[in-house]
């Protein structure tokens, strides 16, 4: 057994750094720092109980459960969106509400395990307000009556979601198999996919989703007033 070192200083605990206080922001940061370095999956309370050297049910006081915790992180991450092409003062409306839907989009492309979070939490902090604001913003300009613009706020975020839980979804060639089928398929059996299988398969990524982004806009724009009611 070794002696202790005559000339060393012991060290009280109380000399130790102070671990800094336990705060819902701070919290949040941290559960953002796991899902850049790890993967939404490492986002758990046992994970960042670690992370913020204390124990699970300390987080609980400022976080609810693990749903809440996710739709605080992706609330956080909206702050990454391009909200500008709300705040210019020319340019086509569309043009712009579809640059914005864009910025979201690729928001999501970066972290795609968040995506398909997204499909089913719900964010209510300010970058999400932000967000929705910019695009009823748009939609106002654009002319288009309240009851739509607001329902329709939640069609166009549901399609650029939904987008990007389906690039989420595997590698390069992961579509090959599906162009394969659609490509070969059988005229006898199938008709129709046959004589519009070389349509099916057209046009690149960027091409389609902008092509969706202006139907749903123009849809929003010609549809029925929604028949609202109080729940």
């Amino acid at each position: 057994m070794n002696s202790p070192d005559p000339t060393s200083t012991p060290r009280s605990r109380r000399e130790r750094p102070a671990k800094p206080a336990l705060s819902r922001a701070g919290i949040v940061a941290a559960a953002v720092h796991v899902l850049r370095a790890e993967g939404l999956g490492k986002v758990t309370m046992r994970r960042l109980a670690r992370e913020l050297d204390t124990g699970p049910a300390s987080l609980y006081v400022y976080v609810r459960n693990t749903d809440e915790l996710h739709a605080a992180v992706l609330d956080a991450l909206l702050a990454e969106v391009d909200l500008s092409p709300a705040r210019e003062a020319s340019g086509d409306w569309r043009e712009r509400l579809t640059r914005l839907l864009t910025s979201y989009l690729e928001m999501l492309f970066r972290y795609p395990s968040l995506a398909r979070s997204a499909l089913t939490v719900h964010p209510a902090g300010d970058h999400y307000l932000d967000l929705v604001e910019a695009l009823l913003v748009l939609l106002r300009e654009g002319g288009v009556p309240d009851a739509r613009a607001a329902w329709g706020v939640d069609l166009l975020l549901q399609c650029a979601t939904a987008t990007a839980v389906e690039h989420a979804g595997g590698g390069p060639g992961t579509l090959d198999a599906t162009f394969t089928a659609v490509t070969t398929a059988s005229p006898a059996r199938h008709p129709e996919l046959a004589r519009l299988a070389d349509v099916l398969v057209a046009g690149g990524g960027s091409a389609r989703l902008n092509w969706g982004f202006a139907t749903l806009i123009a849809g929003i724009e010609a549809a029925p007033e929604p028949p609202l009611t109080r729940s």
